[in-house]
């Protein structure tokens, strides 16, 4: 199996730029050296004390102690030979052998084996990284798998979701359209509990409707509404007002806004955030006429949006479980709606690197919801 090879490593620095075995070589010859330089003086210490030395036994002695240096530097320089041989043939070769293993995995063949023979320390070191070396390529591999799985999920999740836009809808528009017929053209034979039975029957055939529309559009966030690009909040929000211009003109609501950036996302996905946040604000409003304000400041590389509103507000222990899908907090026959609005949002949110959350600790009546989005870039002044 071969993957994309890992990046290259990080140069050394100072010192570390010499390897191992430089590092031996000089300490060698620094030790050799040094040893030579002592010898050579005691010797030259040794010639001088002959000349000055009167009897045979003096010369005799210092001959002793030369022939004892000579041998010492032998056995030293011996030692010196088979150390070297040790430290070539028992670690720096082995390290050279890890070395290219290791190259040889980082270049992208992650199933080539990390082992060597010697010393003790090495042998395990190798161990253990080929072990982790095994887990990681034994995860990938099951990541891989899964991704693969999911594709095809998704495949078939897209075969659903061209179904529920179009086998399921037909069989609900008949039910609702055929019911009203019935009412229209049997009307006068029909009491009044049976016109009530066809007025719950198409209602609820519009709400399966909506209920499909709902969950179509939750599962196509991020996967079949386009790429993100530089988009405009502001002509996002004068989209979503002209998509609620009905609803902004019967309830006499009134929208105010900062001046919005330009940010990184999908324009589609950021009217819609916009249209289901300020319909929210509009459909639970108190006795006064609505009024929403679309706020914005600069955080880092983010912009924080809010929406605030004087509507009938929403308790602070309420704070997560509004953003969960089909959540309600109240009556379907009081706020009309499926539950999905706020999840929906979030998903978009969070689709685009942000985070969306209830404000619990804003000023005023209503509520104040705040959502994060990226910066474009080509805003930073």
């Amino acid at each position: 199996m071969s993957i994309n090879p890992l990046p290259p490593a990080k140069e050394p620095i100072g010192l570390g730029r010499l390897p191992v075995a430089r590092w031996f070589l000089i300490m060698g010859l620094v030790a050799g050296i040094v040893l030579l330089a002592g010898i050579l003086i005691a010797m030259m210490i040794g010639a001088r004390a002959r000349e000055l030395a009167r009897t045979p036994a003096v010369a005799e002695q210092l001959d002793v102690l030369n022939m004892v240096l000579i041998v010492l530097f032998a056995v030293m320089l011996a030692f010196g030979i088979a150390l070297a041989f040790i430290i070539r043939y028992a670690v720096l070769k082995p390290i050279d052998q890890l070395a290219e293993q290791v190259r040889t995995v980082a270049t992208g063949d992650f199933d080539h084996t990390l082992h060597v023979d010697r010393p003790a320390e090495l042998a395990e070191l190798s161990s253990h990284v080929d072990s982790m070396r095994a887990r990681i390529v034994s995860a990938w591999r099951a990541a891989a798998d899964q991704a693969e799985e999911l594709r095809r999920s998704n495949g078939e999740l897209e075969q659903f979701a061209y179904v529920a836009s179009h086998d399921l809808q037909e069989p609900l528009r008949k039910v609702a359209s055929f019911t009203q017929m019935l009412e229209q053209r049997y009307g006068s034979q029909l009491d009044e509990r049976a016109k009530q039975y066809i007025q719950y029957a198409v209602d609820g055939a519009k709400r399966m409707q909506l209920l499909i529309n709902d969950l179509l559009d939750f599962s196509r966030v991020g996967r079949m509404t386009g790429g993100k690009s530089t988009v405009d909040a502001g002509k996002a929000l004068d989209l979503a007002l002209e998509n609620l211009s009905a609803a902004i003109e019967d309830s006499g609501a009134t929208v105010t806004r900062d001046e919005l950036p330009v940010v990184r996302g999908n324009r589609v996905q950021l009217t819609q955030l916009f249209q289901n946040l300020v319909e929210n604000a509009i459909k639970f409003r108190a006795e006064a006429a609505p009024r929403v304000h679309i706020g914005v400041t600069r955080s880092g590389g983010m912009w924080e949006f809010s929406c605030s509103d004087n509507g009938i507000g929403i308790e602070p222990k309420y704070a997560d479980r509004i953003f969960l899908i089909f959540q309600r907090l109240h009556p379907r026959d009081v706020y009309p709606g499926t539950g999905i609005g706020l999840a929906l949002c979030r998903k978009i949110v969070e689709y685009h690197g942000g985070l969306l959350w209830l404000d619990g600790e804003a000023e005023g009546q209503g509520a104040t919801f705040r959502w994060t989005l990226p910066a474009s870039g080509d805003d930073d002044e």
